[in-house]
């Protein structure tokens, strides 16, 4: 019996009673085919109703603009195309390493290029993340 409870518990698709007021708002939504059906899939998706899937999504507490999705996706191809220059440069060091059998005294400098570059990583990875 406690199983088929549990399983009740998490399975279910109404919203568990509120000691507040049930009743204060209440708001219509109109959409055309396509977003209905969008809507649809995602709430079925989430195993959820459609009037509680708006609720949740509306009430998260991270909402992505269109605007910070684009910044973070800047910052990321940013991030690449100066990982795949500091790979050519690490690939002409160590072909200039085999050759003459000695390391380049500049090449101290691009350590502190991939610690910056770590750097910017770990914050759009918190960035992306919303912490």
């Amino acid at each position: 019996m406690p199983e088929e409870n549990e399983r009740r518990l998490f399975g279910r698709r109404r919203r568990a009673n509120s000691d507040s007021p049930r009743d204060v708002g209440r708001h219509v939504v109109r959409t055309n085919a396509e977003e209905e059906a969008q809507l649809q899939a995602r709430a079925l998706v989430a195993q959820v109703t459609v009037p509680r899937f708006l609720v949740e999504a509306g009430l998260d507490v991270h909402v992505e603009t269109n605007t910070e999705r684009k910044q973070a996706i800047a910052e990321l191809f940013s991030v690449s195309r100066t990982l795949a220059n500091m790979a050519n440069n690490v690939n002409q060091l160590a072909r200039f390493a085999n050759t003459e059998g000695q390391f380049p005294a500049e090449a101290e400098g691009l350590v502190g290029e991939c610690r910056e570059l770590v750097g910017r990583i770990d914050e759009t990875i918190r960035q992306l993340a919303g912490s």
